[in-house]
């Protein structure tokens, strides 16, 4: 139940200050009993938001194409709130990189709420929290969440789930990184930056997106989205403010389109699911805990009951 304290911390952190976000999210990433109190509380001021993902191969140079978005964005007087997905740490299961070290330049401006993420062993490069964490930044003012990817390569596809847009960076010189596009991670493409431009083969890597998005547009019909390929040498912040540009564009294709209401009805629905999954495995677990599984199992092996009369009677359990 929402009390008195929870309130107040609601309040504080959609006054913007940053304790009180950072302790909303801490409660959200550590499963806090209070986790539905707390969405139920901001979900009233949420829905302003830009969620903007960007995902791409490692070494691409995610995290300074983030730092350089967030100097052009606040550049517009728009605050801007980031979260970077990170690798677990097998021993603690926190983070392995900080806030502390990453985009330090931006440390001490009150636009601006940095927050790195564990997976925690998710997979599709994000950590299962992540959504909850978007709310508390929508409801707490921000005008665009940046959602950094974990890095993984090919099955960063989660973000598109939970961004309005969703930007792929990709570099020159690492290898056939279109023939990635078999694997989907260029498919869920909004806006493609071809960062680090600069280098040797970066004109082959443009051609080689264009000729895959013409040959995608010929399977389509009907008004569509054509994405945009932007260069960048992001440690220079040049082509940023291009970027900056395409993600304007792109809302407002979302809002003429309809397609804005339809992503974040989807993004709703993959939301609820996995809650509704989450809670489902805490009660199978339960089960398993008092060996209603075991005696279960042990029917199937006695030839009893076949797994799926077995997992039937066990689904009722768990209704009933």
């Amino acid at each position: 139940m929402a009390g008195p304290d929870l309130d107040e911390l609601v309040g504080r952190a959609r006054e913007g200050q940053p304790r009180a976000v950072a302790r909303l999210i801490s409660l959200v990433e550590d499963s806090s009993p209070r986790v539905a109190d707390i969405a139920r509380a901001l979900t009233p001021y949420t829905g302003r938001a830009r969620v903007v993902g960007l995902t791409g191969p490692p070494g691409v140079g995610k995290s300074t194409s983030t730092s350089a978005l967030l100097t052009a964005l606040r550049g517009e007087g728009l605050r801007v709130g980031v979260l970077a997905i990170d690798p677990s740490s097998p021993f603690s299961g926190g983070a392995l990189l900080g806030d502390r070290i990453r985009m330090t330049e931006h440390a001490t401006d009150p636009g601006v709420f940095i927050r790195s993420m564990a997976t925690r062993g998710h997979l599709g490069g994000l950590s299962w929290a992540t959504p909850q964490a978007v709310r508390v930044l929508d409801a707490a003012g921000f005008d665009v969440v940046l959602i950094e990817t974990v890095g993984v390569g090919q099955s960063e596809v989660d973000v598109v789930k939970l961004a309005d847009t969703t930007v792929v960076l990709l570099a020159p010189g690492m290898g056939d990184g279109i023939q990635a596009a078999k694997a989907g991670v260029l498919e869920i493409a909004d806006v493609f930056v071809v960062n680090k431009a600069d280098r040797d083969g970066a004109d082959a890597t443009v051609h080689d997106l264009k000729q895959m998005i013409t040959l995608a547009r010929r399977e389509l019909r009907g008004p569509s989205w054509r994405q945009p390929i932007v260069r960048t040498v992001a440690a220079k912040g040049e082509g940023v403010d291009e970027v900056v540009s395409a993600l304007r564009t792109h809302h407002e294709w979302l809002v003429a389109h309809g397609e804005l209401d339809r992503r974040r009805a989807a993004r709703a629905r993959e939301e609820v699911a996995a809650i509704a999954v989450r809670r489902l495995h805490a009660e199978l677990a339960d089960l398993r805990h008092g060996d209603r599984l075991g005696e279960l199992a042990e029917r199937v092996v006695a030839r009893e009951l076949d797994p799926f009369a077995a997992a039937d009677r066990l689904i009722a359990e768990l209704k009933g």
